[in-house]
C-alpha cells in the first residue's frame, strides 16, 4: 500500500476531511466582465464565448486542421499499453499549448466518441474571483472554435435545476477567464462536428464537497440518460482536463532540487506511478482519495502537495464518474494509461509555421507533464 493511500485511508476512518475548503480571503474584488474579455484573444460576446487563449491553441480551421495532421508524427508519447477501443466513457487529457501536448491530445482525445461531452475544467483562477465549494457552469448558447459555433448541451438547464442551493453558478466571467475547457473542446469538435459540450468548471473544494457535488450532478445524468436511452460512452461522456506535474522554483515546486536532469527523471518517475497506480484499474473511492491527498493538503485544499493543476478536476472529474457508472448500474469504470510526454522531453510539434507559440517556457528548471488517462465501462445496465 502506498504512503499517500495509507494516509488518506487513516484520515477517512477518523472522519478529517474537511468539508468546506479553507481559503483566503482575496485581496480585492473579483475581476469584471469587461475587464476578463479585454483579456481574451477573442473575446465572448453575450450569446457565444469566445477564446481566451489565441497563442498556444488554434483559432482557425486552417491551423486546426494542420495540428490535427501534424499531432500524429513521431516521436510518439511514451505509452503504456494497447489503447482501449474508442467510444471510452471518459478521459484525462492535458491543456497545455498544442505545440507541448498536441501528440498526447491526439492520442487520447480521438478514443472519446460520444456526441454529448461534460467537459470538467481547472479553473486556476478560482482565487481572484473568490470561488470554492461549488460547480460553475457558462452561461452560453454556443463556444466560438476554429471550426465554427460548438453548441451548449440542453443538459445544461436540467441539471442547474437539479442542483441544491449553492451548488452552483452561472458565470460568464469566470468561464470567459479559463483556457481549460477550451483546450480539449477545440479537438473533440474538429473530430465529430455534431457534438454539443457540456462545459463545467471545479474551483477548489473539500473531497467531502466535491463528492457530494458529484453525487448529486451524477444522480441527474442518469436520470436523464435512463429517459433518452443513453449509454456511457456511446452517448455520453466526460472530458477531465488537467496537466500534470509544474516543476520548478517559478512553480514553488522543487522536492528534488531546482531542476536539470535528476529532478526530471524523479519527477516523471514520480508521475508514471500515479498513471499506473491509482489511476489505473478499477476506479475506487480510495483511490481517489489517495489521489487527493497526493496532490493537496486535505485538511487545506488550497495548498499544493504536488503541483497537478487539474488537483480538482480530476477528483470531481473521477467521482462523478464513479457515481454516474453506479447509478446506471454499471460495474466500476476501468482506467487505462493512455499516454504520457512533458513540455522537455520530446520536441516542439512544428505549428510556429502556423502562427501559433507558446505561452510559457520550457527547459529543465520550468516544465510540464502531460499525463493522459482512458476510461472504459462494461456493458450492460443500461435499456
Amino acid at each position: 500500500m502506498s504512503w499517500s493511500l495509507l494516509v488518506t485511508l487513516v484520515v477517512t476512518s477518523l472522519g478529517l476531511w474537511p468539508t468546506q475548503a479553507r481559503l483566503a480571503t482575496p485581496a480585492g474584488p473579483p475581476p469584471s466582465l469587461s475587464e476578463v474579455r479585454q483579456r481574451m484573444g477573442i473575446p465572448s460576446t453575450d450569446e457565444l464565448r469566445g477564446q481566451m487563449d489565441t497563442v498556444g491553441f488554434a483559432a482557425n480551421a486552417e491551423q486546426m486542421a494542420a495540428v490535427w495532421k501534424l499531432s500524429e508524427e513521431p516521436p510518439a508519447p511514451e505509452a503504456f499499453a494497447p489503447l482501449p477501443p474508442a467510444g471510452v466513457a471518459a478521459v484525462i487529457c492535458p491543456h497545455d499549448d498544442y505545440l507541448y501536448a498536441g501528440r498526447v491530445y491526439r492520442k487520447v482525445l480521438p478514443l472519446l466518441t460520444a456526441r454529448t461531452v461534460v467537459a470538467i475544467g481547472v479553473f486556476h483562477r478560482y482565487r481572484q474571483f473568490g470561488a470554492h465549494d461549488f460547480l460553475v457552469f457558462d452561461p452560453y448558447r454556443a463556444w466560438r472554435t476554429p471550426d465554427g459555433e460548438l453548441p451548449i448541451s440542453p443538459l445544461r438547464e436540467r441539471l442547474l435545476a437539479s442542483l441544491a442551493a449553492g451548488d452552483a453558478v452561472q458565470d460568464a466571467a469566470m468561464h470567459d477567464s479559463e483556457h481549460s475547457v477550451e483546450a480539449l473542446a477545440y479537438w473533440l469538435h474538429h473530430a465529430r462536428p455534431d457534438m454539443a459540450l457540456l462545459p463545467i468548471l471545479v474551483p477548489a473544494g473539500s473531497l467531502a464537497r466535491l463528492d457530494e457535488l458529484a453525487q448529486r450532478l451524477a444522480r441527474a445524468l442518469a436520470t436523464i440518460m435512463r429517459e433518452q436511452g443513453w449509454q456511457l460512452g456511446r452517448d455520453l461522456a466526460i472530458a477531465i482536463s488537467a496537466d500534470g506535474v509544474h516543476y520548478g522554483p517559478d512553480f514553488d515546486h522543487t522536492p528534488f532540487g531546482a531542476g536539470g536532469v535528476e529532478a526530471y527523471v524523479k519527477a516523471c518517475e514520480r508521475d508514471r506511478a500515479l498513471l499506473t497506480g491509482p489511476l489505473s484499474g478499477p476506479l475506487s473511492q480510495e483511490k481517489i482519495e489517495a489521489l487527493f491527498a497526493t496532490f493537496v493538503d486535505p485538511a487545506d485544499p488550497s495548498r499544493y502537495r504536488l503541483t497537478w493543476c487539474g488537483r480538482f478536476s480530476i477528483p470531481f472529474g473521477l467521482l462523478l464518474l464513479a457515481h454516474t457508472a453506479r447509478a446506471l448500474e454499471l460495474p466500476p469504470p476501468q482506467g487505462h494509461p493512455v499516454a504520457y510526454a512533458t513540455s522537455v522531453g520530446w520536441p516542439e510539434l512544428p505549428v510556429r509555421q502556423l502562427g501559433l507559440g507558446e505561452t510559457a517556457p520550457a527547459n529543465l528548471y520550468h516544465f510540464v507533464s502531460y499525463p493522459a488517462v482512458a476510461y472504459t465501462v462494461a456493458a450492460g445496465g443500461q435499456p
